[in-house]
């Protein structure tokens, strides 16, 4: 085992701390007391006691006189900024559980919500988010995503939640799903919808492109919308066109987009997928760091695990695709057309889209979610068994599943590399993510099987690559967890353990801080962790969620309720990328 040891320097260091006053006796909410302070800097650890009052950190010092209303025991333990969730799916958990209970038992403070968005809908839409609700069933009472946000606040969430706008929800509230190329008339109309989202609070504008109809949009377009984030102080965040046979060239659109469009931009779960493609790392490493030598601010985030999971339609041609759901799935029906997707699956290096099924093949995809209770039996089975079964190919059987299901259908694609992970959790401009929803080891949640990112992707940093791995320093992996991560988002007083920063703060065991969950057993809650204060509130203590409604709505810079608020110029400046 490997102890995490104070230098002397550190100590000096922390006697040295400018603290804020507090006279003998005075009362603070919460005062934490004999732990080890890793600050989120990446900066030594050092002992200190830390006091709370209201939603922010009022001392942090050798020893704090007088009493806190709550005095936590954090002897032996390690405290830290709370855990940032670079890429997170709660949007409809946290609408029957606002604990989050998988990432807050990991200490995630701020769920950051990505990819898609829910909102800005259009009457459509919001009658498309009802139709294809799974086993969580809520009402659509909102229309703008500043108004989803607010929402979550009033109906009471444990941790914080920040979110981005989509690129495609923005498309499709214009468009719809097909694949075809906005009008002039329509971008200034698009532009306005992300100006707005971002005035009410989103931190940028993201896009999810290796998804119809994500994928229809051309990069003039994203280029166009990103213009608008960084003219409202925000970023441009992806999950890049390909992750496979094109993953260079993706990144590069990336890149691109960033340096056209002057928006910082981020990788989200930056992957090598596909044997054939893990050895492209060192290409995509050098082309990130070459365009950070050049001025480019570009990051990447990353779950420490070497499958993904989303859906069969990641399995398919975008073609079959346009449209939407049930379009895709009418087509399906079609012996002509189901056998040309057949045929192309069978390709593991297609031309035009980027095919998770041919990087890991019937063997690699597992199955994790249906809406139908007649197929949740093949949960946890994967295509081939399930193939095998039903006397037919692989290629028929996902076809049928996603007929059958009426869905996507929720898997999980093994087709990366363990020793390209564990380069990746080092890399200095690597924050973490799980990629997924909200769950807890009980009620709805257990009618699926979620990919045990959900519950393990951050305490795998502390507990698997830092402590047993030593891939990097426990205060490296905190500051890639919380201090880079806000700094990354541009976030005011969080990230940090700072006097006068906001109070999310965890305290955990380096020694016992673990993952539990795996593929054949995801629901299982991580071990380490004591407590999770957010804004100053206790929402997990000594092992156990609270219940308590401590999170909040975080704003991006453009919020116009902020001071200095609102964005640089009107939408109708920017011109049209052609």
């Amino acid at each position: 085992m490997r102890h995490w040891f104070c230098t002397a320097a550190a100590i000096a260091l922390a006697l040295a701390l400018p603290t804020a006053a507090a006279e003998p006796g005075a009362a603070y909410d919460v005062v934490i007391r004999g732990g080890t302070i890793y600050d989120g800097s990446g900066g030594p650890p050092y002992p200190a006691d830390l006091a709370v009052s209201g939603d922010r950190i009022a001392a942090i010092a050798p020893h704090i006189p007088g009493r806190g209303r709550t005095e936590i025991d954090a002897h032996g333990k390690a405290v830290s900024p709370g855990f940032i969730n670079m890429l997170a799916h709660p949007e409809e958990s946290l609408m029957v559980d606002g604990r989050a209970l998988s990432d807050l038992a990991q200490g995630v403070t701020l769920e950051v919500i990505g990819e898609d968005s829910m909102g800005p809908l259009t009457p459509a839409m919001k009658a498309a988010m009802v139709r294809r609700q799974g086993d969580i069933h809520y009402a659509v009472d909102w229309t703008t995503l500043g108004q989803y946000l607010d929402g979550l606040q009033r109906r009471g969430i444990s941790p914080n939640v920040a979110a981005f706008v989509g690129e495609g929800t923005v498309r499709t509230n214009l468009l719809g799903e097909d694949d075809v190329q906005p009008t002039p008339q329509q971008l200034l109309a698009m532009r306005v919808l992300v100006r707005q989202a971002m005035e009410e609070g989103a931190l940028g504008v993201t896009t999810a492109l290796q998804y119809a109809p994500n994928s229809f949009a051309r990069t003039p377009e994203l280029i166009d919308m990103a213009k608008v984030s960084a003219a409202c102080g925000g970023m441009y965040i992806a999950h890049i066109r390909n992750e496979g046979d094109h993953l260079i060239e993706a990144i590069d659109e990336t890149i691109a987009i960033a340096k056209a469009s002057g928006a910082p931009a981020e990788i989200y779960h930056f992957k090598q997928g596909g044997r054939d493609n893990w050895p492209k790392l060192d290409a995509a490493i050098a082309r990130i760091e070459a365009a950070r030598a050049a001025g480019a601010r570009i990051t990447a985030d990353m779950y420490t695990y070497t499958a993904s999971a989303t859906g069969l339609d990641a399995a398919m041609p975008l073609w079959v695709q346009d449209g939407g759901l049930e379009k895709w799935i009418e087509r399906l029906k079609d012996p002509a057309v189901r056998a040309k997707v057949a045929a192309e699956m069978r390709n593991p290096h297609p031309v035009g889209w980027d095919s998770a099924y041919g990087a890991a093949g019937p063997d690699g995809v597992l199955l994790l979610a249906f809406k139908n209770p007649k197929l949740k039996p093949l949960t946890g089975m994967t295509l081939s068994q399930v193939a095998k079964m039903r006397g037919e190919t692989p290629e028929d059987t996902a076809i049928d599943l996603v007929i059958e299901d009426g869905t996507r259908v929720g898997v999980a694609y093994f087709s990366m590399s363990e020793d390209n992970v564990r380069r990746e959790v080092a890399l200095p401009w690597m924050s973490f993510d799980s990629d997924e929803e909200g769950a807890a080891p009980e009620g709805v949640f257990l009618l699926s099987n979620p990919h045990p990112r959900a519950y393990g992707s951050f305490v795998r940093v502390l507990g698997k690559y830092a402590r047993d791995e030593h891939v990097l320093s426990l205060a490296e992996a905190v500051r890639k967890l919380s201090g880079f991560p806000a700094e990354t988002l541009s976030l005011k007083d969080r990230g940090l353990l700072k006097v006068g920063d906001y109070a999310d703060v965890v305290v955990f065991d380096p020694a016992t801080v673990a993952d539990k969950a795996t593929f054949a057993k995801p629901h299982q809650l991580a071990v380490g962790v004591q407590d999770v204060l957010v804004n100053g509130g206790l929402a997990f203590h000594d092992g156990v969620a609270t219940r308590a409604p401590t999170g909040r709505f975080v704003h991006g810079r453009a919020w116009t309720g902020a001071p200095g608020g609102g964005c640089r110029a009107s939408a109708a400046d920017w011109s049209y990328a052609k």
